[in-house]
């Protein structure tokens, strides 16, 4: 490692991670295979999954079930010290992801079950945000399980319901399928008593000893347990015990009714799974009831959650970690305050580097106070996109939107479940945010809805000012809050609440009291009173509010996410390249101005936070992104072109309609879309790619129908309307591979053939631009797994597919001594180029690109608007001179690329001839005494600054000269 980047690596900030997905299929020793070439790369970190404990067969790793202890699939601990132990041979690193908000339920997480086996006597009974008071009798002291297939007296007529003995642990519990519901120790003795069998006698009278001691409790378990592991190992014992369970065997009517009476006595009540949404008691991850919210806030469970990481981090293994969904803890500043300070203290001299998954709404930063070095990078994967946009064509995609909604509505389909067919000409953005949020909150979000106004219910009858406000009152004017909410969520506490979440608290209030009746302004004004965090002085009130601001706070989060990122995002088509995680669909493009002016307040505010284009939640990759991007700037022919292929395929829409009818106006826009982006450019529509297009079919059917449930508009995962599902997928087989058609002569696909092949070089600039942007700006690049090529993947599962790893090494392997080229540009090979000689550079000069200043360049001349240009700048020091680097990307080259008449031989490359006068200009103050000459980082080319001999006058760059042969450059100067 250079003396550079040995500086800036002490700070504990990575020079670029690299992130991978690990599961079973892909262990800790696939990772260490690729360590070499991550290094030849460029990557000083690994950025991995999370590698705790999670459920059998996880293929991501968020359903962590034992925090204490490595992942076996994975590798285990030995897999992992010899992962670290390469790293560290490189001077390499590790961060990883951990999941402090939420554990998965089930068999395999001891304390889950340790809970349902006690109730509210389990050591871990407080460890979960259970609601044990709740206001339903049937749950109180209980917890509601959503598990079953079917409605609970369906389940046990049909005997899925099973009284078993696990005799590996002798211990007795209900079994429903995978599903295993300990029974309570209590209630053991009782069981084995209807065996009348006297060889039990020793076990029931442990099982009966159970006091309320809970010490002592658990001790007499434990032997009643170990007297059931010798009594099944005997051929008497087990025939006793099998006598006692066919007592509550579900295949009669007595066993039924015996089993039943059991399950009314656990700590527990069984639930089809579709009550979740209106009766769960616990806090779940966003709407999973699969996973269950942990209170980390306790300093016992935060500790115990956390103990591994500690010391895989005290031991040197792991250099930093990403929070996962931050925004679900009950005090987010405290939690990451209290982390900090504990890494600090395990190993003193070392800076841990910790970021948040956290995604920003459009001018919301991170709270300074939390301490973190940055987010995971979904705002810049925002900004970066937006400014490879263009806003121009927004006129045209707006009136294509409209007109699609418009048939849309002709055919009968529901353009929004809230705002049906009565709605106004064109659906805004906005509004199907609010229409799914209220739709959200009286279904998938109901019991936690219902637990928060029964919350300040019982705070309003605490205080006599307010005794008198009703439960409706208050339901309404919440729900009406909720709707409006702009962020994620505030961070209110016991000591109140910043000015700026009062000011956002206060801009929902007033958007909700425009559409309340004024009749519950009183309740809206008592509501934001209570979670502006003005704390009551009452003990008893005091707690009431701060549990309704936790509650409030917990419940913005999933219901933000699911009613914008899963939601909104599959029913609004307007150009899908918007609808990312982090991004605002409603706003199509971001001026170069506003661009840099992020990057400055980045740079001041946040130099370390992670820049991402590509992450394992992202609705599309990175490279398909940036070619539907494109049709921003050719949006009058996408118009054009979209509304021949509706009309061209309507005989098609006909032939393969359902009862349901056929593909609908809105799925079949953003259908064409997803084609665009996915078709891999090179492809045929030939019968020799047969295979290729029915792979393409494959991944697009199951991207179709989970954007369709999750639009919730013609199916969703509750009720799925699978004859509509069904006619969708037919449309999209008969496009694209119905074996009746002789593809070569088939006019759609040939049309889009030709339309992706038109496109590609504009989508490959833009990504090109998009990529170097990335390497560049303040803060931390990161990869996202086998993105150093093209990707064109759709949303999960389509994104964690197997990466053809051998390809890159030996692509890289390749290309590492040559000059970066567009030879390779059809399959991305300019892209790794791209990435790796930038990546060297940042290593040979680590500090300029960590520390240095970013400097926005004007660009002037005829093709201004098609250039972004700055400088990074790291001033003079007594040890060294100041230190420049310059950087120039194309955008927005449409039109200049020739796309109306292209050739066989186009490349993602303005021709230096159309650049004209266009020149950046470089300020003086940057620019060394007798220093204008200029060096690329990319192709070894050189120049001169042009301007003349007055040494205090800003110099300049001509576009035409520096962008001669890529469409983006990296330069340094020098004398």
């Amino acid at each position: 490692m250079k003396p550079d980047s040995q500086a800036v690596a002490s700070s504990g900030v990575p020079r670029a991670t690299a992130r991978l997905q690990l599961h079973q299929d892909f262990r800790f020793e696939h990772a260490c295979a690729l360590v070499d070439y991550y290094d030849a790369l460029g990557i000083s970190h690994l950025y991995a999954s999370p590698i705790l404990t999670a459920r059998p067969g996880s293929t991501h790793g968020y359903d962590v079930v034992d925090p204490t202890r490595v992942n076996p699939e994975l590798g285990g601990e030995k897999g992992l010290r010899e992962l670290c132990g390469l790293l560290h041979q490189r001077g390499m690193g590790l961060i990883v992801d951990i999941v402090p908000n939420h554990m998965a339920v089930g068999r395999d997480n001891p304390w889950w079950q340790d809970v349902l086996r006690w109730g509210r006597r389990s050591r871990y009974a407080e460890w979960f945000d259970i609601d044990w008071d709740s206001p339903d009798p049937a749950l109180a002291g209980k917890l509601c399980l959503p598990f079953l297939g079917r409605p609970y007296g369906e389940a046990l007529a049909a005997g899925e319901l099973c009284l078993r003995l696990d005799a590996a642990h002798g211990q007795l519990a209900v079994a429903h399928h995978d599903n295993i519901f300990p029974l309570s120790p209590s209630d053991v003795a009782g069981v084995l008593d209807t065996a009348g069998s006297p060889i039990l006698a020793p076990a029931i009278a442990a099982f009966g000893g159970i006091g309320e001691d809970h010490g002592q409790a658990e001790r007499q378990a434990a032997i009643g347990w170990q007297l059931l592991r010798e009594l099944a190992a005997d051929d008497r014992g087990r025939a006793a015990i099998d006598a006692a369970l066919a007592a509550f065997a579900p295949d009669t009517a007595t066993g039924q009714a015996a089993l039943h009476a059991l399950l009314e006595r656990q700590h527990y009540r069984l639930a089809f799974w579709r009550n979740a949404a209106d009766e769960i008691n616990w806090r779940r991850f966003f709407e999973v009831s699969e996973l269950v919210g942990v209170r980390v806030e306790r300093e016992d469970v935060f500790e115990e959650l956390h103990r591994e990481i500690f010391r895989l981090y005290a031991d040197g293994l792991i250099d930093g970690v990403r929070l996962d969904h931050i925004d679900g803890l009950t005090d987010p500043a405290g939690y990451c305050l209290r982390l900090r300070q504990r890494l600090r203290a395990l190993r003193p001299g070392h800076v841990p580097y910790i970021i948040a998954e956290k995604i920003l709404a459009p001018h919301e930063t991170l709270p300074a106070a939390w301490q973190l070095d940055g987010t995971t990078g979904y705002e810049f994967m925002d900004q970066c996109a937006a400014v490879l946009h263009d806003g121009e064509g927004e006129p045209v995609l707006d009136e294509l939107w409209n007109d699609i909604v418009d048939e849309a509505r002709q055919q009968g389909a529901t353009v929004d479940r809230m705002v049906g067919t009565l709605a106004p000409r064109m659906v805004h953005f906005d509004e199907m945010v609010r229409s799914a949020r209220r739709s959200f909150l009286t279904r998938n979000f109901a019991a936690e809805f219902n637990a928060l106004a029964a919350c300040l219910h019982r705070l309003a009858r605490a205080c006599t000012g307010t005794r008198d406000l009703s439960l409706m009152a208050l339901r309404r004017s919440l729900a009406e809050l909720l709707v409006q909410f702009p962020v994620y969520r505030t961070y209110g506490g016991a000591e109140g609440m910043s000015e700026h979440d009062r000011q956002v608290l206060d801009g929902a209030v007033q958007q909700a009291a425009a559409t309340l009746h004024a009749s519950d302004h009183a309740a809206l004004r008592m509501i934001r009173d209570w979670m502006a965090g003005d704390i009551l002085e009452d003990a008893t009130e005091r707690a009431l509010q701060l549990r309704a601001m936790a509650r409030l706070q917990q419940l913005t989060p999933p219901l933000t996410a699911k009613s914008v990122e899963d939601t909104a995002f599959y029913r609004y088509g307007r150009l899908i390249s918007r609808n990312e995680v982090g991004s605002h669909p409603d706003q199509l493009s971001l001026s170069v101005q506003d661009f840099h002016q992020l990057g400055v307040e980045r740079a001041r505010h946040a130099p370390s936070s992670m820049l991402a284009t590509g992450t394992h939640d992202h609705k599309r990759g990175e490279d398909g992104r940036m070619r539907l991007a494109a049709l921003s700037e050719i949006a009058e022919e996408w118009h054009t072109l979209l509304m021949h292929w509706r009309a061209q395929n309507a005989p098609v829409v006909a032939a393969t309609a359902g009862a349901q009818g056929g593909i609908d106006a809105i799925d079949e826009c953003m259908l064409y879309q997803t084609l665009v982006g996915a078709w891999r450019d090179g492809m045929q529509a030939a019968d020799d790619d047969l295979q290729a297009l029915q792979q393409l079919a494959e991944r697009v059917v199951a991207w179709q129908r989970k954007a369709q449930r999750e639009a919730k508009r013609r199916s969703d995962w509750v009720v799925p309307q699978e004859e509509y599902e069904m006619a969708c997928e037919r449309f999209v087989r008969a496009l694209l591979c119905d074996p009746g058609l002789d593809a070569r002569h088939h006019p759609f696909l040939v049309e889009l053939e030709g339309f992706v092949r038109r496109l590609a070089p504009l989508g490959a600039l833009n990504s090109l631009s998009q990529t170097l942007l990335k390497l560049t700006v303040p803060g931390v690049p990161d990869l996202y797994q086998g993105a150093e090529m093209w990707d064109l993947s759709l949303v999960d599962p389509d994104n964690r597919r197997p990466v053809d790893f051998a390809l890159r090494q030996q692509r890289l392997s390749d290309v590492r001594q040559r000059p970066v080229s567009l030879r390779d540009w059809h399959d991305g090979g300019a892209k790794l180029q791209l990435i790796r000689a930038v990546l060297d550079h940042r290593r040979q000069h680590a500090e300029l690109f960590a520390r240095g200043d970013y400097l926005p360049l004007a660009v002037q001349g005829k093709l201004a608007r098609h250039v972004i240009a700055f400088a990074r700048v790291l001033p003079a020091s007594a040890d060294a001179p100041v230190r420049v680097a310059i950087v120039v990307c194309s955008r927005l080259a449409a039109h200049l690329l020739a796309f109306d008449a292209p050739r066989e031989d186009s490349l993602p490359l303005v021709p230096v001839e159309s650049w004209g006068n266009t020149c950046i200009v470089v300020p003086a103050s940057i620019v060394g005494t007798g220093t204008r000459r200029w060096r690329s980082v990319l192709t070894s080319g050189h120049g001169a600054l042009e301007g003349g001999p007055d040494t205090q006058a800003d110099l300049q760059l001509l576009a035409g000269e520096v962008l001669g042969s890529l469409p983006v450059e990296l330069l340094e100067l020098h004398d």
